[in-house]
């Protein structure tokens, strides 16, 4: 349901020409409901009514100066019922306007933050595999433990602890 959407807020955006404000504004948005747990329970919760929710995102998309294009669309998803796939929105709004520059969006999660010589290894790593620079978004995730986890549009590389104690964990399991 979120790549219908985002679809149709990629094609508008490139009609207006503001692709880029966009993209901006749904940055500015996730990074919200990542420090925001108010904010994701207004997303989410059903005892919000689709109103409530569509003045909650007005309201905070015209406090944070998001373009026209952007507060429509909040409108739209709110007037629709379909808040809680915002999320969902976001990140293929994100692949979406990736592939229209020639690049691809690469998200890297760590068990810590990660230096950025390593975040430099890690870009150039990925553009000799796929032969493009990508476009790095990195996430922090204690539960993984250490090692990797990339996610490549719909492919996911996992090289991280968690994932190989869980294989680990099944294999004695059967043993």
């Amino acid at each position: 349901m979120g790549g219908r959407y985002a679809k149709a807020l990629f094609d508008l955006a490139t009609d207006e020409k503001n692709v880029a404000a966009v993209e901006a504004d749904l940055r500015a948005l996730k990074k919200m409901r990542g420090e925001s747990k108010d904010f994701r329970t207004l997303l989410a919760s059903p005892a919000f009514s689709a109103a409530d929710k569509g003045r909650g995102l007005q309201a905070l998309a015209a406090k944070a100066g998001f373009s026209a294009t952007t507060r429509k669309f909040l409108g739209l998803l709110a007037a629709n019922g379909r808040s809680d796939i915002l999320p969902e929105v976001i990140a293929d709004f994100e692949l979406m306007s990736a592939r229209a520059r020639g690049s691809v969006s690469a998200q890297v999660t760590s068990a810590i933050a990660l230096t950025a010589a390593q975040v430099k290894a890690i870009t150039s790593a990925l553009a000799a595999a796929l032969g493009q620079a990508p476009e790095i978004e990195t996430l922090i995730d204690p539960s993984i433990l250490g090692g990797l986890k990339i996610k490549v549009g719909s492919r996911l590389f996992d090289a991280s602890v968690r994932s190989k104690l869980d294989s680990l964990k099944f294999a004695l399991k059967r043993a």
